[in-house]
């Protein structure tokens, strides 16, 4: 099965049922404007509580190396995701954590940009003016059809639902694929059923 990411986590019962469901890891946003945003205190309460095989992934958005450090050894997290304009530079700077930048696609030309980045993964998510996630859109998968993206480790975000899942795992050869809108109820609060769909469709049909 494909290496599935919900991210927007909230609340343990969430994450408990996207773990169960088999998922490789689970975002936690920290980036205050976000509808999903969790405090520290609470996002660290979850991660205790899940197994030891899910990964915690922590999201920022142009925070200070400050924080971002303060935030991983508080909360123990094994994955941080840039998802602002933070720089090459800035991504190298941060050690003892696996690494994800967050491209947000308007065309080919972020394909060149992200390959600037020596990041552990690639994030693509879809553009949209002043908005860092959840846009619950897709872009034109095709733009990552670029031969220089085979020897990175991708990952597909940006309005992935059970809906259109199954396509995308054919079109794109992606290591992991990343839900957040397209398995909630609400901003921050996941449908089980929704869930459980989506891991059933990118698990070809199979519950």
């Amino acid at each position: 099965m494909a290496r599935i990411k919900i991210c927007g986590i909230t609340n343990k019962n969430d994450a408990l049922a996207a773990s169960s469901l088999g998922a490789w890891a689970v975002g936690f946003i920290f980036y205050k404007k976000s509808q999903r945003y969790i405090k520290p205190e609470e996002a660290k309460k979850i991660i205790e509580s899940l197994p030891k095989k899910v990964l915690s992934v922590g999201v920022f958005v142009n925070a200070p190396k400050e924080e971002i450090d303060a935030v991983v050894k508080f909360c123990k997290l094994k994955v941080v995701q840039l998802h602002g304009d933070e720089t090459p530079s800035f991504c190298s700077k941060l050690k003892g954590v696996k690494t994800i930048k967050a491209i947000r696609v308007k065309s080919k030309m972020d394909v060149a940009k992200s390959l600037k980045y020596k990041t552990d993964y690639l994030l693509f998510d879809t553009f949209k003016k002043n908005v860092f996630g959840g846009t619950g859109e897709t872009f034109d998968w095709d733009i990552l059809r670029s031969p220089k993206l085979k020897k990175r480790n991708v990952i597909l975000s940006g309005g992935l639902s059970s809906k259109n899942i199954a396509q995308a795992t054919l079109s794109i050869k992606a290591y992991a694929f990343d839900a957040s809108s397209g398995v909630e109820r609400r901003p921050g609060k996941k449908c089980q059923r929704l869930l459980k769909l989506f891991f059933k469709e990118i698990n070809g049909g199979k519950a």
